[in-house]
């Protein structure tokens, strides 16, 4: 970026998280929002409908598609850590992406990258064997996928040494550690619930200054992409703010992946 170019960042969402005839929220509203959708693929959360129905509506937008991966955790909502093995997990998101890239070609879309959900996404920080699990399972599928995931992450390290592009994320309504990693949600505040905080957070992060870390402190989160989440009170209006926000400050919301 030169000094005459806007900042550029990435607006992505949870999408898809619902099961049968269960919604979490109004994806196709985020969808009017977002430049990229995390589509859950199954186990979490989501089901071959409701993948197809989010494929077919986010390339209706223009929206970029990922792939949402987590634990086999349906009752959980794939927030519950699993001492899963690394084979089995390679090949549970092998199975996850595979079925999104089906799922996506059969109605003229495509998946662009793909991003863990939840707890897995924690894991992968710091979880060696887990992180490998999920670098393999994507190199094998298809090693142009990028890979979404938080900055300074064991998975983001062992993916770009495997040679795979790797996106940093950052959220704009989660509360960060001193160290840079999100704050457990088992803690109280660790979601971040004022609508006018999570625009300031969003904006600050896609410019490069800091925000206010758990204990108060300034903390740089290095980011090309924020996460909007989709399953907390008043989501759609949120990202909607958190759009103009940043519009407002002259950042370019713009999908990472095309």
């Amino acid at each position: 970026m030169t000094a005459a170019e806007p900042p550029t960042v990435d607006l992505n969402a949870d999408v898809g998280e619902g099961f049968g005839r269960w919604r979490l929220t109004d994806d196709e509203a985020l969808l009017e929002v977002v430049t990229s959708a995390n589509v859950a693929c199954g186990f979490h959360a989501g089901d071959p409908g409701t993948m197809r129905r989010l494929c077919v509506a986010a390339r209706e937008r223009g929206v970029s598609i990922g792939a949402h991966v987590g634990y086999r955790d349906l009752a959980g909502f794939g927030r519950r850590f699993l001492d899963v093995a690394p084979d089995e997990l390679r090949d549970d998101v092998v199975y996850q992406v595979a079925a999104l890239v089906g799922t996506a070609a059969s109605v003229g879309a495509r998946v662009r990258y793909v991003k863990p959900h939840g707890a897995l996404y924690n894991a992968v920080v710091h979880h060696e064997g887990q992180a490998r699990a999920v670098v393999e399972a994507v190199a094998a599928l298809d090693p142009a996928l990028p890979l979404l995931g938080l900055p300074g992450s064991v998975v983001l390290e062992l993916a770009a040494a495997a040679g795979l592009t790797t996106v940093t994320e950052a959220f704009t309504d989660r509360a960060y550690t001193a160290q840079a990693t999100l704050v457990p949600r088992t803690v109280e505040g660790a979601v971040v619930a004022d609508e006018a905080t999570v625009v300031a957070r969003g904006v600050a992060m896609a410019t490069g200054r800091p925000v206010t870390d758990v204990d108060g402190s300034p903390l740089r989160v290095d980011a090309r992409s924020l996460c909007l989440h989709g399953d907390t009170p008043g989501a759609v209006t949120t990202a909607r703010a958190v759009r103009a926000g940043l519009e407002r400050a002259g950042v370019r919301v713009a999908a990472f992946a095309r």
